[in-house]
């Protein structure tokens, strides 16, 4: 099948030619990454879909939440990707865990697409060609697509450069762990959501809310933020309960955003981020190929005997690498 007859397939929907596609754009094959990069160029041009990313703490809920919130934007008529990110078994390179086992009311409905990703050692358990895979979710007219990190360290920061709005999900807490969330990830949220708010949990969920509520505008004011956000919300994945009301909240913040400019500028933003970050690696891969691989080999081996300090041997292969260009 040729570039152009996959993009229309995907551009029509269908789902198998996009199940492909994205399993095209995770090979490490050269002449698959050729045959992406012709298909992502193909359908640059494609429609916008609302992405939404998600971070939280492992057994806060996300799956549930994500099946949950996922089920009630189809159930409104909107198509709805998720792009789970699993943790990768770094023998075998693949997912351990099922999404579509995870959420198993999801993955029946028609009108929603679940893709496990392998991480593939990428930074924080984030799968290494997840944004493609957004960017083709898109092209086959999803409307929202959430992208689901596990809760690892750094990896918020990745999510949050590839989505238009980042939903921190937390579980009810005292008021002493309010301290247990670094700083950074709070202020990258847009929203904060506070699951769990239901039965004998509700009272700390609310207290919960109230204690990020006062944290977050104490910490933070951003241009791309209207006077009154960022904001921490009840809800509860199990009920449903406060999951309208935050999906009303997540639209008018887009809706703003798109209004002040500030939507195309972060968009603007990121793909220069993306492109910059294509170029390292691309740097880095060269660097493991002959010759190059046994110049790092050469350096590193004086660094690791003491000959070198790691900056020196840095500057010196750097510049024999701007003789040889």
């Amino acid at each position: 099948m040729d570039t152009i007859e996959r993009a229309k397939l995907i551009r029509a929907g269908d789902r198998r030619a996009l199940a492909r596609a994205i399993t095209l754009v995770e090979s490490g094959r050269p002449d698959h990454r050729t045959e992406a990069l012709g298909l992502l160029a193909e359908l640059r041009d494609g429609p916008q879909a609302l992405r939404i990313g998600l971070s939280g703490t492992p057994g806060v809920g996300k799956s549930t939440f994500i099946e949950t919130f996922g089920l009630m934007l189809t159930g409104q008529g909107l198509r709805v990707a998720v792009l789970a990110v699993d943790p990768s078994s770094a023998r075998s390179g693949g997912s351990i865990l099922g999404d579509k086992t995870r959420m198993e009311r999801l993955s029946r409905d028609p009108l929603a697409f679940i893709r496990p990703s392998p991480s593939q050692t990428h930074l924080g358990g984030v799968a290494r060609r997840t944004r493609e895979a957004v960017a083709l979710c898109e092209a086959a007219g999803f409307d929202v697509v959430l992208i689901e990190t596990v809760g690892v360290g750094q990896s918020e920061t990745v999510v949050a450069e590839l989505s238009d709005l980042f939903l921190l999900l937390l579980a009810p807490a005292g008021g002493d762990e309010l301290q247990g969330v670094k700083r950074g990830i709070m202020e990258m949220a847009d929203l904060i959501l506070v699951n769990k708010a239901d039965g004998d949990l509700k009272p700390a969920a609310m207290r919960t809310v109230s204690d990020y509520s006062g944290a977050l505008h104490l910490l933070r004011r951003r241009p791309q933020d209207p006077p009154d956000y960022p904001k921490a919300l009840p809800v509860s994945a199990v009920s449903a309960e406060g999951l309208p009301g935050a999906w009303d909240e997540m639209q008018t913040l887009a809706a703003w955003r798109k209004a002040e400019g500030h939507w195309d500028r972060t968009r603007a933003a990121q793909a220069r981020h993306w492109f910059e970050a294509e170029v390292r690696e691309g740097l880095l891969a060269a660097l493991r190929q002959e010759p190059q691989k046994g110049l790092m080999t050469s350096f590193g081996d004086r660094v690791a005997s003491g000959a070198l300090t790691p900056e020196a041997a840095a500057a010196e292969m750097l510049a024999l690498l701007g003789r040889r260009a």
